[in-house]
């Protein structure tokens, strides 16, 4: 498709009548870029210019349309894409029993909803409905923005226009396990929510033995375990899931964006036999009408298929070991820019010295062909979530538009 002048101030002038007046101001801001189409890593704009999407907020470890995720979907449109509610869908019941068999051991029961926001209030209602009324959360933790999970997401910035949220709920240094003992032992009606490695926050990892530690305070407190892995599972970090490099078990496991396949929107909370017991019991106590829709299972159960068969995991690792260490190479260069450059599997984030060359630097990517994410509670921080499918081509494609965006802003620093 092309597109003249004309057609894209109407764009922008639908976004500010109808969407959002400050997402068109920020699009202008970036060069008024109109998507189009996509394909694996790349994604084409309306003028047919060719971009390597290394963000997408960590939706896409498949890349964009992959074949086999796609044709069950269509699949699915063409024959059943959503449910009566009220007879069974065998299309659900193979989506479940798949992301049951990839799960941590012990988490054998599914509950599918549209967000990850959906999935945190889930877990935030399942453990309600055990009694454990007051939460915990970290410092920089990111759980969503609908009501409950808000509360758990330490953020003023989002926070503060909606209060009250949810009461009693408390936020603990990330990686403190002194700090979480302490608030632990205050009672024993606490749920306890955290990430094995913090997106929003900025890529922050953990210390060694930080998930063991927590998993162990909550058995001894009674408290139950959420581990939010909306963002870090299905090999994101380059294991299936986070909990797998410490062994733990937690009472609800979230799971999100790459559920998808990158084509439908789609998440889940996976649990326990026992914590899961409040929704055996009624099945209607927490429902929603587009939950675990055909077409959605339909794309789940093929994303999880594809990841395994096209050895997504590994590569993921792989790349992101390769990734991390060519740009700590091409950044050290520049201490006049970056901090640090850390993360795990293709969850990578780059620290500035200040927002402003964060900023700067995307937009200097951009202008290269290289789409990445800034971190909503770390504005300091651009976020790397690239797909597991990156080609040597392509590899080099970003190595190149970074060496070539920090060159550019550091002329301009220096100056």
């Amino acid at each position: 498709m092309r597109i003249d002048r004309t057609h894209r101030e109407s764009v922008l002038d639908a976004y500010r009548r109808h969407l959002s007046r400050g997402r068109a101001g920020m699009a202008e801001l970036t060069g008024t870029h109109l998507e189009w189409k996509s394909s694996g890593a790349r994604v084409w704009d309306v003028t047919g210019r060719e971009f390597l999407d290394c963000g997408g907020y960590g939706v896409f470890i498949l890349g964009h349309c992959h074949p086999q995720v796609t044709a069950a979907v269509i699949e699915q449109i063409q024959r059943h894409p959503l449910a009566t509610r009220l007879l069974l869908d065998p299309v659900a019941a193979d989506a479940a029993a798949m992301l049951a068999g990839v799960a941590p051991p012990g988490l054998s029961r599914v509950h599918f909803v549209n967000s990850g926001s959906e999935a945190t209030e889930t877990a935030i209602k399942l453990a309600r409905a055990h009694g454990k009324r007051n939460l915990i959360s970290a410092h920089g933790g990111y759980h969503g923005k609908t009501a409950g999970a808000l509360s758990v997401t330490a953020n003023d910035l989002y926070q503060a226009p909606f209060r009250p949220l949810l009461p009693g709920v408390e936020h603990v240094p990330y990686g403190d396990t002194a700090a979480l003992a302490a608030e632990l032992a205050r009672g024993t009606d606490h749920c306890v929510i955290i990430e094995p490695v913090q997106g929003e926050a900025g890529v922050i990892l953990p210390p060694s033995g930080y998930l063991r530690a927590v998993e162990r305070l909550c058995r001894e407190h009674n408290a139950f375990f959420v581990l939010d892995e909306i963002q870090t599972g299905l090999g994101r970090l380059g294991r299936w899931w986070g909990a797998d490099a410490e062994g733990v078990r937690p009472d609800i496991l979230l799971v999100g964006k790459n559920l998808s396949g990158g084509v439908v929107p789609v998440a889940a909370v996976v649990a326990t036999e026992s914590a899961y017991r409040p929704f055996d019991r009624d099945p209607f106590l927490h429902t929603s009408t587009f939950a675990a829709a055909p077409v959605a299972m339909a794309a789940a159960a093929a994303a999880i298929t594809a990841i395994s068969a096209d050895g997504l995991i590994e590569r993921a690792r792989h790349i992101g070991e390769h990734l991390l260490t060519e740009l700590r190479t091409i950044l050290e260069g520049y201490p006049e820019l970056v901090t640090e450059v850390r993360g795990l599997g293709l969850l990578i984030g780059v620290e500035l010295r200040a927002e402003r060359l964060a900023g700067e630097l995307i937009l200097e990517l951009l202008e290269r062909g290289v789409i990445v994410n800034h971190s909503l509670n770390a504005h300091k921080v651009i976020r790397l979530t690239p797909p597991a499918v990156l080609d040597g081509t392509e590899i080099g494609w970003l190595l190149d538009a970074f060496a070539g965006a920090a060159k550019a802003l550091s002329g301009r620093h220096r100056s």
